[in-house]
Order: C-alpha cells, then structure tokens, then sequence
C-alpha cells in the first residue's frame, strides 16, 4: 500500500509548505513542530489500517460502546532527523513503546555509499505491529537495511513506514525490497541530486532540526 498526503487538499498542505520554504525553516522550533504535526496527521492515518475491538464504557450516566485499537503499535526512528516526526507519532499513539536507531552513510572516496547501522535499541517485535518513521525518504537504502536488519532479529507482523518527503526512486526502491510494507508519505518529488538529496526536497532535515553536524 502507498499513501500519499498531499495528494489530497488538507492543511496538511500548508505544515509541509512552511517545512519547505528556505526563509521560514531557518526557524527550528517551527521547522521541528511542522514535523511533529505532519507526524500527527501521518499517524491518525495509520490508525485507520489497525485491528480494533469492541469495548464498554462506563460513563456517569450509563455505558458507551467504542471500537479501539487492539493493540498498540511499536514505534521507530533513526536518529537523529526523524526524532521530531516520531514525537508526532507518539502523540497520537500515546501507550506505544519505541525503537531507536542509529544509522548513518558511509561515503567512500568514489562517492559511493554504504549504510551503517551502529546501534539498535528496540523492544520485542515478535508479532507486533512496526511503525518506522523518517522525515526524508531518499534512496531508501537506510530505511531497507534497518528494516532487514529488525526482521532478522523479530518476526514482525506487520510493517509501517512513514516519511514525510520521499523521492521516487526511494518510493521504488522500498516497495522493490520491502514488498511486504505499507508507506505512508507526506509528498513524493522526482528528482535527487548526485549526492542523493531530494530535489526539490527541503534541505538537510537533521541540520534543519539540530543545527549543523560536523
């Protein structure tokens, strides 16, 4: 499955306008809540693909019966950009428990790249539903490899992956390599620069979010 926020007129549209524009994302805490938001909006989303069950609720004047989820999803990021998005996330899924990992390119003197996954810490993912966010969604090597390495670890029943702007190279890649995963993405833009950055994107997102690394 491949969801596409922005293919639809939501304010939604006007959170990943902000996020984009050069002038107003020099503002962290603007740029780090947009994130949040679309986060937010990406999650409620989700939750329309989950299990639910019917339960009773004792209010002061009687019961009210409600379909809630049947379970909570885990939620994951990779650090460090996709923190503020994941934080969105864990607003509206409020019980979940979470995953963090630590991954990063490693460019040779070619220029290519290899992704290295360093650290992982993350709760049992047997049977349970996985919810992987990532503000950027660019070759999609990062997202495939930590993925592949989480369901070499977990059976994991279902997967969810969650970016706010991919590339459509990245799009394909994920669906070729992880045909089992549901994406759930803000915008899809065509093209990447040679050094794998979406055009027209919106930047580094970690920079953007954090300042800049050395």
């Amino acid at each position: 499955m491949l969801f596409i926020l922005n293919e639809t007129n939501t304010i939604c549209n006007q959170f990943l306008a902000e996020m984009r524009d050069a002038d107003l994302q020099q503002d962290r805490m603007r740029f780090r809540r947009n994130q949040e938001r679309i986060g937010e909006i990406l999650a409620y989303e989700v939750s329309k693909s989950l299990t639910y069950q019917p339960v009773e609720v004792q209010t002061p004047l009687g019961t009210a019966p409600l379909n809630v989820p049947a379970e909570q999803p885990v939620l994951g990021t990779i650090l460090r950009a996709g923190l503020p998005m994941h934080q969105g996330f864990m607003n509206i899924f409020d019980q979940s428990a979470s995953a963090f990992i630590t991954a990063y390119r490693k460019v040779h003197k070619s220029g290519n790249f290899v992704i290295q996954i360093e650290h992982i810490s993350s709760p049992s993912l047997d049977d349970k539903t996985f919810i992987l966010c990532d503000t950027m969604l660019a070759t999609g090597q990062s997202i495939v490899e930590v993925c592949k390495e989480l369901m070499g670890q977990y059976k994991i029943k279902a997967l969810h992956i969650a970016s706010i702007i991919a590339s459509t190279e990245g799009v394909e890649h994920v669906r070729a390599h992880l045909p089992m995963a549901n994406l759930w993405i803000g915008a899809v833009d065509e093209e990447m620069t040679t050094k794998s950055y979406i055009v027209p994107g919106l930047g580094d997102a970690g920079d953007l979010s954090f300042g800049e690394k050395l």
